[in-house]
Protein backbone atom coordinates (compact mmCIF):
# COMPACT_ATOMS: atom_id res chain seq x y z
CA UNK A 1 0.00 0.00 0.00
CA UNK A 2 1.45 3.57 -0.94
CA UNK A 3 -0.74 6.97 -0.56
CA UNK A 4 1.30 8.15 -3.36
CA UNK A 5 0.89 5.51 -5.49
CA UNK A 6 -2.86 5.56 -4.87
CA UNK A 7 -2.97 9.39 -5.88
CA UNK A 8 -1.21 9.09 -9.15
CA UNK A 9 -3.81 6.10 -9.86
CA UNK A 10 -7.13 8.75 -8.78
CA UNK A 11 -5.36 11.46 -10.61
CA UNK A 12 -4.97 9.03 -13.72
CA UNK A 13 -8.82 8.09 -13.81
CA UNK A 14 -9.52 11.73 -13.32
CA UNK A 15 -9.25 12.01 -16.97
CA UNK A 16 -5.65 11.84 -16.76
CA UNK A 17 -5.48 14.57 -14.94
CA UNK A 18 -2.18 16.49 -14.41
CA UNK A 19 -0.58 17.33 -10.95
CA UNK A 20 -0.93 21.31 -12.18
CA UNK A 21 -4.08 20.71 -12.31
CA UNK A 22 -4.81 18.58 -9.21
CA UNK A 23 -2.07 21.66 -7.47
CA UNK A 24 -4.73 24.17 -8.67
CA UNK A 25 -7.82 22.55 -7.06
CA UNK A 26 -6.28 21.92 -3.64
CA UNK A 27 -4.50 25.00 -3.85
CA UNK A 28 -0.89 23.88 -3.45
CA UNK A 29 2.10 23.60 -5.93
CA UNK A 30 2.89 21.14 -8.56
CA UNK A 31 6.21 20.82 -6.50
CA UNK A 32 4.06 19.66 -3.40
CA UNK A 33 1.63 16.77 -5.44
CA UNK A 34 4.58 15.13 -6.96
CA UNK A 35 5.90 14.91 -3.54
CA UNK A 36 2.82 13.56 -2.13
CA UNK A 37 2.86 10.91 -5.31
CA UNK A 38 6.72 9.82 -4.60
CA UNK A 39 5.78 9.62 -1.03
CA UNK A 40 8.03 12.24 0.08
CA UNK A 41 5.60 14.49 1.93
CA UNK A 42 2.05 13.78 3.25
CA UNK A 43 -1.08 16.23 3.43
CA UNK A 44 -2.20 17.93 5.93
CA UNK A 45 -5.71 16.44 7.14
CA UNK A 46 -8.09 19.53 5.33
CA UNK A 47 -5.62 18.12 2.15
CA UNK A 48 -6.86 14.76 2.23
CA UNK A 49 -10.21 15.17 2.90
CA UNK A 50 -10.46 17.36 -0.15
CA UNK A 51 -8.90 15.04 -2.28
CA UNK A 52 -11.53 12.35 -0.92
CA UNK A 53 -14.05 14.94 -2.00
CA UNK A 54 -12.10 15.29 -5.55
CA UNK A 55 -11.86 11.54 -6.54
CA UNK A 56 -15.30 10.29 -4.68
CA UNK A 57 -13.24 8.15 -2.34
CA UNK A 58 -13.04 7.35 1.27
CA UNK A 59 -10.44 8.69 4.02
CA UNK A 60 -9.78 4.91 4.32
CA UNK A 61 -9.62 3.95 0.56
CA UNK A 62 -7.05 6.65 -0.13
CA UNK A 63 -4.34 6.20 2.75
CA UNK A 64 -4.60 2.70 3.56
CA UNK A 65 -5.86 0.18 0.26
CA UNK A 66 -3.90 -0.68 -2.63
CA UNK A 67 -5.84 1.03 -5.43
CA UNK A 68 -2.89 1.13 -8.16
CA UNK A 69 -4.87 -1.79 -9.64
CA UNK A 70 -4.08 -0.26 -13.56
CA UNK A 71 -0.69 -1.33 -15.29
CA UNK A 72 0.44 -1.77 -18.92
CA UNK A 73 -1.88 -4.43 -20.05
CA UNK A 74 -4.94 -1.74 -19.81
CA UNK A 75 -5.32 0.90 -22.26
CA UNK A 76 -7.86 3.43 -24.23
CA UNK A 77 -10.73 3.56 -21.34
CA UNK A 78 -13.43 5.27 -23.36
CA UNK A 79 -16.94 6.22 -23.74
CA UNK A 80 -18.42 4.22 -27.01
CA UNK A 81 -21.83 3.94 -28.00
CA UNK A 82 -22.88 0.31 -29.16
CA UNK A 83 -25.17 0.07 -31.99
CA UNK A 84 -28.34 -2.07 -31.80
CA UNK A 85 -28.09 -5.58 -32.73
CA UNK A 86 -29.92 -8.70 -32.58
CA UNK A 87 -27.98 -12.48 -30.93
CA UNK A 88 -28.80 -15.73 -29.94
CA UNK A 89 -27.45 -16.78 -26.62
CA UNK A 90 -26.11 -20.00 -24.44
CA UNK A 91 -25.18 -20.17 -21.02
CA UNK A 92 -23.77 -22.90 -19.64
CA UNK A 93 -22.66 -24.25 -15.94
CA UNK A 94 -19.28 -26.07 -15.95
CA UNK A 95 -15.50 -26.23 -14.89
CA UNK A 96 -14.65 -24.94 -18.27
CA UNK A 97 -17.80 -22.38 -19.09
CA UNK A 98 -16.33 -19.89 -21.21
CA UNK A 99 -14.25 -22.71 -23.11
CA UNK A 100 -18.01 -24.41 -23.35
CA UNK A 101 -20.21 -21.46 -24.02
CA UNK A 102 -17.92 -19.65 -26.81
CA UNK A 103 -17.19 -23.42 -28.38
CA UNK A 104 -21.31 -23.82 -28.52
CA UNK A 105 -21.82 -20.45 -29.98
CA UNK A 106 -19.12 -20.99 -32.76
CA UNK A 107 -20.66 -24.07 -33.84
CA UNK A 108 -24.20 -22.27 -34.18
CA UNK A 109 -22.28 -19.91 -36.45
CA UNK A 110 -20.82 -22.61 -39.05
CA UNK A 111 -24.56 -24.53 -38.95
CA UNK A 112 -25.72 -20.60 -40.03
CA UNK A 113 -22.99 -20.19 -42.24
CA UNK A 114 -22.01 -17.07 -40.58
CA UNK A 115 -17.91 -16.94 -41.47
CA UNK A 116 -16.61 -14.90 -39.08
CA UNK A 117 -18.64 -14.36 -36.19
CA UNK A 118 -18.70 -11.84 -33.75
CA UNK A 119 -19.02 -13.56 -30.06
CA UNK A 120 -19.74 -11.70 -26.86
CA UNK A 121 -19.49 -13.25 -23.73
CA UNK A 122 -20.00 -12.66 -19.98
CA UNK A 123 -20.34 -14.53 -16.54
CA UNK A 124 -23.13 -16.07 -15.38
CA UNK A 125 -23.27 -15.21 -11.38
CA UNK A 126 -26.40 -17.92 -10.60
CA UNK A 127 -23.86 -20.42 -9.30
CA UNK A 128 -25.07 -22.35 -6.03
CA UNK A 129 -21.63 -22.53 -3.48
CA UNK A 130 -21.83 -26.58 -3.73
CA UNK A 131 -21.52 -26.07 -7.50
CA UNK A 132 -18.57 -23.77 -7.16
CA UNK A 133 -16.76 -25.18 -4.01
CA UNK A 134 -17.16 -29.23 -4.27
CA UNK A 135 -17.76 -29.07 -8.39
CA UNK A 136 -15.57 -26.07 -8.90
CA UNK A 137 -18.26 -25.63 -11.92
CA UNK A 138 -18.76 -21.99 -12.96
CA UNK A 139 -21.32 -20.24 -14.99
CA UNK A 140 -20.59 -18.24 -18.32
CA UNK A 141 -23.10 -16.88 -20.99
CA UNK A 142 -21.71 -16.37 -25.09
CA UNK A 143 -23.72 -14.76 -27.70
CA UNK A 144 -23.57 -14.98 -31.28
CA UNK A 145 -24.19 -11.20 -32.75
CA UNK A 146 -26.52 -11.81 -36.23
CA UNK A 147 -25.87 -10.65 -39.34
CA UNK A 148 -28.22 -8.10 -40.70
CA UNK A 149 -30.77 -9.98 -42.83
CA UNK A 150 -30.33 -13.49 -41.34
CA UNK A 151 -34.03 -14.85 -41.30
CA UNK A 152 -35.05 -16.18 -37.54
CA UNK A 153 -36.73 -19.37 -38.99
CA UNK A 154 -34.48 -22.28 -37.87
CA UNK A 155 -32.28 -20.74 -35.55
CA UNK A 156 -30.81 -23.13 -33.11
CA UNK A 157 -31.98 -20.22 -30.25
CA UNK A 158 -34.30 -17.71 -29.37
CA UNK A 159 -33.35 -14.42 -31.29
CA UNK A 160 -32.98 -11.52 -28.86
CA UNK A 161 -32.70 -7.30 -29.58
CA UNK A 162 -30.64 -5.41 -27.76
CA UNK A 163 -30.77 -1.73 -28.50
CA UNK A 164 -28.37 1.57 -28.83
CA UNK A 165 -26.44 1.64 -25.60
CA UNK A 166 -23.68 3.63 -23.71
CA UNK A 167 -20.85 1.82 -22.29
CA UNK A 168 -17.40 2.52 -20.72
CA UNK A 169 -14.73 -0.05 -22.19
CA UNK A 170 -11.15 -0.81 -21.46
CA UNK A 171 -8.86 -2.51 -24.05
CA UNK A 172 -6.61 -5.45 -22.38
CA UNK A 173 -3.08 -6.29 -24.16
CA UNK A 174 -2.51 -10.24 -24.37
CA UNK A 175 -5.19 -11.18 -22.78
CA UNK A 176 -4.53 -14.81 -22.42
CA UNK A 177 -1.20 -13.94 -20.46
CA UNK A 178 -3.25 -13.99 -16.77
CA UNK A 179 -7.20 -13.83 -17.92
CA UNK A 180 -7.97 -14.43 -14.16
CA UNK A 181 -6.17 -11.86 -12.90
CA UNK A 182 -6.26 -9.30 -16.10
CA UNK A 183 -10.08 -9.43 -16.58
CA UNK A 184 -11.21 -8.92 -13.13
CA UNK A 185 -8.69 -6.06 -12.81
CA UNK A 186 -10.21 -4.21 -15.87
CA UNK A 187 -13.75 -4.50 -14.45
CA UNK A 188 -12.29 -2.92 -11.38
CA UNK A 189 -10.15 -0.32 -13.22
CA UNK A 190 -13.61 0.55 -15.20
CA UNK A 191 -15.42 0.64 -11.82
CA UNK A 192 -12.64 2.97 -10.41
CA UNK A 193 -12.83 5.39 -13.34
CA UNK A 194 -16.70 5.34 -13.01
CA UNK A 195 -16.70 6.27 -9.56
CA UNK A 196 -13.85 8.62 -9.84
CA UNK A 197 -15.59 10.58 -12.60
CA UNK A 198 -19.56 10.49 -11.29
CA UNK A 199 -20.40 7.82 -14.08
CA UNK A 200 -23.13 6.03 -13.18
CA UNK A 201 -24.03 2.20 -14.34
CA UNK A 202 -26.34 1.05 -15.97
CA UNK A 203 -28.29 -2.44 -14.34
CA UNK A 204 -32.47 -2.22 -15.62
CA UNK A 205 -32.53 -5.98 -16.83
CA UNK A 206 -33.55 -4.91 -20.71
CA UNK A 207 -30.13 -5.01 -21.49
CA UNK A 208 -26.37 -6.67 -21.37
CA UNK A 209 -24.92 -4.90 -18.72
CA UNK A 210 -21.61 -6.03 -18.86
CA UNK A 211 -19.45 -7.92 -21.39
CA UNK A 212 -16.40 -8.79 -22.77
CA UNK A 213 -15.34 -9.04 -26.68
CA UNK A 214 -11.80 -11.03 -27.62
CA UNK A 215 -10.15 -10.30 -31.03
CA UNK A 216 -6.55 -10.63 -32.30
CA UNK A 217 -5.03 -7.41 -34.16
CA UNK A 218 -1.65 -8.04 -35.48
CA UNK A 219 -0.94 -11.70 -33.83
CA UNK A 220 -1.57 -10.47 -30.72
CA UNK A 221 -4.78 -11.38 -28.42
CA UNK A 222 -7.06 -8.45 -26.89
CA UNK A 223 -9.85 -8.17 -25.29
CA UNK A 224 -12.64 -5.12 -24.38
CA UNK A 225 -14.05 -5.09 -21.36
CA UNK A 226 -17.53 -3.06 -21.46
CA UNK A 227 -19.91 -1.59 -18.55
CA UNK A 228 -23.13 -0.12 -19.74
CA UNK A 229 -23.58 3.44 -18.33
CA UNK A 230 -26.67 5.60 -18.33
Amino acid sequence: MSFGQNLLFLRKMKNNMTQEELAEKLDVSRQTVSKWELDAAYPEMEKLLGLCTLFSCTLDQLVREDMNIINEAYSNIRIEEVEAFHYIQYTVISPEPEEDAIDHVKKWAQQIGIQNPRIIGWDFPAVSQEQINVHHMHGYGAALILDPGISEEGLPAEVKKQDKQRYIAITIKESHTDPFVLIPNAYKVLMAYMNTNGIKGKWDGHIIDCFEKEYDLDGVWHMDVYIAVE
